[in-house]
Formats: structure tokens, sequence, C-alpha cells
């Protein structure tokens, strides 16, 4: 005996949308799973080694706030340069722009999920000469309403979403690190104008006191004490130095310009008055290297690149499946604008339309094999991304290390050669030396002094990069104090 069927599955249409139901359930299988990505990484950092510092799970952390780092330096006018940096430097604000962009791809995206609705209308009007049937004419109105769908059986449309939505959170990241190299560039520029501030200083010092010098041993070459030689090296010497000073000058100049570049300024309208060197031991939170790099703009980039790729794989399987397309619309026709109105010139349709591909010489297996190897060369480039970011740290800190231990010697060095300076001058004022050992001992104690304050800059510079490399910012990190 056969039953009667269940009132649901008796309409056609009713049976179609049973089928498409089956078909969205039978959809997430053309979507593989994301797997966020994985690489080498030690226990902790070869050179700063932390205890217990155990590694997590890639779990970008780019969007946590990372505060103004730069305050670590405790310098007022830095502080008020890098506050420009976010409004109005051009490099941040096209990524602004971009990233915004990336936003709306996304809308866009989500929008081809749900159905959409138009409004038509048309007028016709038909005729012709002669006699009979041929001379007959008449008007045509009609307007009404048109929807369309297209079932995200198999993920495309979502998977395109996931893709869009994966590319806006690179996009933040680029953002991100957009504002990271800013600031970063405007850090080493400061420090580098303010070391060039004061080697200007101490030149200018050394200056007046080579002025000083050359005078002396002019009025005893007149006197007859001396040989011309040593007026013309006290000349040769003050020459020297007036033009590495000279050269300094430009330095200085250079960096402004840049800073001006770097907050938004045109480099003519752009000025910033000389300050005395601060030397400060910046305290950078150090921690844990899973916890910071997960910080780093870039590595978060990386991340999300793979799962945008992954998302193309399920894009490109879901042509391997028919597509389904619905379609209705509901309206008013008649010969005149009254009949639009009437019930009788109501007019309705309903339409499903069902394609799929038979034979494509296997496009669909190249693209989907296409979109797997981009996969793979976006995990490739995460882990590169990574291990260069473990690279970076590294290097700074061994820079810092390196740094605190030159420093001890560079400033024996330089007592030395302020001792031997001030020895030689005595010992030819009282005519036991040539001016030439003058000379050779005012060079050493020159360079030495330039040389601490060379290195100073570089310790600077490199707190300055190991920030950048550990993303930036923390929050409830251990602590490392630079030399």
């Amino acid at each position: 005996m056969n039953r009667p069927r269940p009132a649901l599955f008796r309409h056609p249409c009713s049976r179609t949308l049973v089928l498409g139901a089956g078909l969205v359930l039978a959809g997430c299988a053309s979507v593989p799973p994301y797997q966020p990505p994985t690489s080498p990484t030690p226990q902790a950092y070869k050179e700063a080694p932390v205890a217990g510092a155990l590694w997590l799970p890639a779990v970008p952390a780019d969007t946590l706030d990372r505060g103004a780092w730069w305050t670590l330096f405790g310098d007022l006018d830095l502080d008020r340069l890098a506050a420009r940096v976010e409004v109005s430097n051009q490099t941040v604000a096209a990524a602004v722009a971009a990233y915004a962009q990336a936003r709306t791809l996304v809308h866009e995206q989500r929008a081809g999920l749900l159905p959409s609705l138009g409004l038509s209308a048309s007028a016709r009007r038909s005729g012709g000469s002669g006699s009979g049937s041929n001379a007959s004419s008449g008007s045509s109105l009609q307007a009404g309403l048109d929807a369309s769908w297209e079932p995200d059986l198999w993920g495309r449309l979502r998977g395109g979403v996931d893709a869009a939505g994966a590319s806006a959170q690179a996009s933040a990241a680029d953002l991100a690190a957009a504002r990271l190299s800013a600031q970063g560039q405007l850090a080493t520029a400061y420090f580098s104008l303010r070391e060039a501030d004061a080697e200007i200083a101490l030149l200018q010092s050394t200056v007046e006191g080579y002025e000083r010098a050359f005078q002396i041993t002019q009025n005893r070459y007149a006197a007859g004490v001396v040989a011309r030689t040593d007026v013309l090296q006290a000349q040769t010497q003050l020459a020297n130095t007036r033009a590495s000073l000279a050269s300094l000058r430009g330095q200085r100049g250079r960096h402004e310009h840049a800073i001006a570049v770097l907050v938004g300024e045109a480099p003519g309208d752009f000025a910033l008055a000389p300050a005395a060197w601060r030397d400060v031991a910046a305290t950078i939170p150090l921690g844990v290297p899973s916890l910071l790099l997960q910080r780093r703009p870039d590595i978060a980039s990386a991340e999300r690149a793979v799962a945008a790729a992954n998302a193309q794989i399920g894009i490109q399987r879901s042509a391997y499946f028919p597509s389904l397309a619905l379609s209705g619309s509901v309206g008013r026709g008649g010969s005149r604008v009254s009949d639009l109105f009437g019930a009788s010139g109501a007019l309705w349709s309903l339409g499903v339309s069902v394609a799929q591909t038979l034979f494509d010489a296997g496009a669909t297996r190249a693209r989907v094999e296409g979109a797997e190897a981009g996969r793979d060369a976006a995990v490739a480039r995460y882990r590169q991304t990574v291990l260069g970011a473990f690279q970076s740290v590294e290097d700074q800190l061994s820079t810092l290390r390196a740094a605190a231990e030159q420093e001890v010697f560079q400033r024996e060095a330089s007592a030395a050669a302020d001792a031997i300076e001030m020895q030689t001058l005595n010992r030819y004022r009282a005519g036991q030396l040539g001016y030439t050992d003058v000379v050779t001992a005012q060079v050493s104690a020159l360079n030495a002094r330039r040389a601490l304050l060379q290195l100073a800059l570089a310790r600077q510079v490199a707190a300055v990069s190991l920030i950048q490399a550990l993303g930036g910012g923390w929050q409830g990190a251990s602590s490392i104090e630079t030399p």
C-alpha cells in the first residue's frame, strides 16, 4: 500500500527547496578547514634568555594597543613629534586608505550572500498601416519587482567573504606596520639629529681651542721660539676640524629634513632647535618570544595571507559542483495605466536554474591545484617572516650587548687619550716635544670623544630597532635595560 506523500513534498518547488537545503549542508565539504601555520621556534631568545619561556600557537595579537613606546626614552620633543606621525605622515595615511578600501570589499562580498531586488517598468506602443488586422495598434505597460538569489551551496560566496575578511585583517596589520615603521624612522632620525648636535657642540669647542692654539703658535713663531712648520701644522689641524664641523652641520640638516617629511611637513617650513644630547638607557620589556613576536604586524599580515589563500581553495573547489539560481518577479501589466491597478493585471513568475560544467579539460582541477600551491607559498612566506623576526630580535640584542661591552673600553680609551693630550701639550710648552706630537695627541683625543657619542647613538638606534623587532609594544612582559 502506497502512503500519500506529505504535503511538503507534493509541490515541485517544495522538493527543489528541500534538495537545495541538503546541498547547502553538503556545501561545507568544499571549504578546507583552516589550520594556523606553524614554524620552527626556540624556547627563548639566545642573546637574552628568559627562564620558562614557552612558545604558543600562532595567534596574531597585532590589534592590541602598543602604547607610546617612544616615551621610554623620556624626551618631550620626541614625544611631540611621534604623536604627529599618526595624523600627518602620508605613508600612514595611504595605509589607512588601503585598509578602508579592504573593508569595503568585505561588505561587497557579504552582499553577495543575500538576494537582490530590483524595480522594472516598461511601456510599448505598436501599430501598422493598411486595412484589416495589420492596421491594429495598441499600447502595453508593465511594472514589477524582480528578485534573484544564488544560494551558496558549496561555500563559494562564503569563501569569498572569508578571503576578503582575511585580506582586510592583513591590511589592518599592514597599517600597524606602516605606523611602526614611520615611528621607528622618526626616532632614529631624531636621535641621529641630537647626536649630531652633540658632535657639533664638541667640534665647535674644539675649533675654539685650536684657534687659540694657532694664535699662540703664530706668536711663538714670530718670537722665534718655534719653526714655521708648527704654524702650518696648527693651521692644517684647525682647517680640517672646521671642515668636519661643516660636514656635521650638513648631516644635521638632512636629519631635520627627514623628520619634517615623517611628520608631514615641507622641509623648508620645519625647524628643530639644537638641544643637549640625552643618553637615556631605555628599559625595554622583552618577555616571552611567543607573546611578543605575535604582536609583529608583518607576522600578522603573513598569517592572514595564509587564511585568505586557504579560502581561495574552497572557492575553486566549488566549481566541481552545480550552481543553483532562484529568480522571481511580481508586477502588473495592461494596455492603460489604470490597468496596472486592477486585479486582472497581476503578473508573477518563479524560476529555478541549475548549471553544471561537464567537461573543461582539467581547468577546474588546475585552478584548485593552483590555489593549493598558493596556500603552500603563503605558509612558506609566513614561516620565513617569523624566522626573520627571530633574527631581528637576536641581532638587536646582540648589538646592545656588544655596545655595552664596547662602551666600557671606549670610555677607558677616551680618558687615556685626554690624559695623553694634556701631557703632550705640557711637554710641548716645555720644549720637550715637537708640534707633530701635539697634533697626534689632540686628534686621538677628539676621535675618542666623538666615538663615545657615536656609540651612544648606536645604542639608541639599536634600542629602537629592538622595539620594532618586538612588534612595537607589550603588556605584562618582563623587562631588560639597554646599556
